[in-house]
């Protein structure tokens, strides 16, 4: 009995070097057959390291009151204050309400639109027609976001196009820019404009993975295109909706500062101003390095809270999720 028990201690002892051993031998078998992939992604894992990871350290300085002449280390601790000072802002509720109402929108009107366009795009069947339509709304993806701006801008003018439109139709000519209620169709319409094409590109490749067998089946049993459409293709793409809905309410606390800037002026602020502008006013141009972390830590811990609640609700609905 002693024996025994004396050889499963010295067992237990061994085998988590004996796990570490096989382990390592195994990663190494990897790294040498898949030497080239690896480095493939070498560059990526690099700049997620250098540009996301390592500049995490710098989130310490919400907590501080920052001096480049003193130093992250050097800097006095402040605790909450710049927080407090954030959610005591006459403007926090209104960078808030803007922020959410664009994401929303932009969701709502622009989530489907790739999905829809898919559909049509797969149900054509002339592959002439099919690769024009694909190359025509794939181009305003490669247009510069600065020529959309510059395009916007100058469309919207007293004399532009947009103008010219309204009033053949018997309207006024309108300063689209220069009124707040007209901001979030612009942004969010050229938005759909510039995206939609290329957001196809995922749902096409689901479209294309779909056994071919199941329509054939589904036309023997009487079916129209229509309900091979809800009954077999829509079904068949939901996990991939599922995740890329998932990753979408992960951003919807991030609204991209770069168009809003290009776009907005003060007299537009009221529906224009959201969280990413506001940071970008306070840390760049006022030198508030400390409140423009404050304020981008709790968006950024919004975003998180958000992943996690839509996968676990994902989760626990249609078990499709990230993790």
């Amino acid at each position: 009995m002693a024996k025994n028990s004396a050889t499963a201690t010295v067992d237990l002892a061994v085998r988590p070097r004996m796990f570490r051993a096989g382990y390592g031998t195994m990663l190494r078998k990897d790294f040498n057959r898949n030497r080239y992939l690896y480095l493939m992604a070498l560059p990526v894992v690099a700049f997620f390291v250098i540009f996301h990871y390592v500049p995490m350290y710098g989130l310490v300085i919400s907590f501080k009151r920052y001096s480049p002449a003193l130093g992250i280390n050097g800097s006095p601790w402040v605790g909450f204050k710049y927080f407090v000072d954030f959610f005591e802002s006459y403007y926090t509720w209104r960078l808030i309400r803007n922020t959410i109402l664009l994401s929303v929108y932009s969701l709502v009107w622009g989530f489907p639109a790739p999905i829809i366009l898919a559909l049509l795009i797969n149900e054509v069947r002339s592959t002439g027609f099919k690769r024009v339509v694909q190359s025509l709304t794939y181009v305003p993806h490669f247009i510069s976001l600065v020529v959309v701006a510059g395009l916007l801008l100058e469309f919207s003018q007293g004399s532009g196009l947009f103008n010219d439109i309204v009033q053949w139709f018997g309207g006024e000519r309108i300063f689209f820019f220069q009124e707040p209620r007209f901001f979030r169709g612009m942004y969010i319409g050229s938005g759909i404009w510039q995206e939609v094409g290329w957001g196809t590109i995922i749902y096409l490749s689901a479209l294309s993975a779909i056994d071919p067998q199941l329509y054939e089946a589904a036309t023997i049993d009487g079916a129209g295109r229509f309900s091979k459409l809800w009954r077999i293709t829509v079904p068949s793409i939901i996990p991939t909706i599922v995740v890329l809905l998932i990753l979408r309410l992960g951003q919807l606390m991030t609204v991209g500062h770069e168009k809003i800037i290009l776009l907005y002026n003060s007299s537009i602020y009221e529906t224009a101003d959201v969280i990413s502008t506001f940071v970008y006013r306070k840390g760049l141009l006022d030198f508030s390095w400390s409140y423009a972390t404050a304020i981008g830590m709790f968006n950024s811990i919004i975003n998180l809270l958000l992943v996690v609640t839509a996968n676990a609700i994902s989760r626990r609905v249609n078990e499709t999720s990230l993790w």
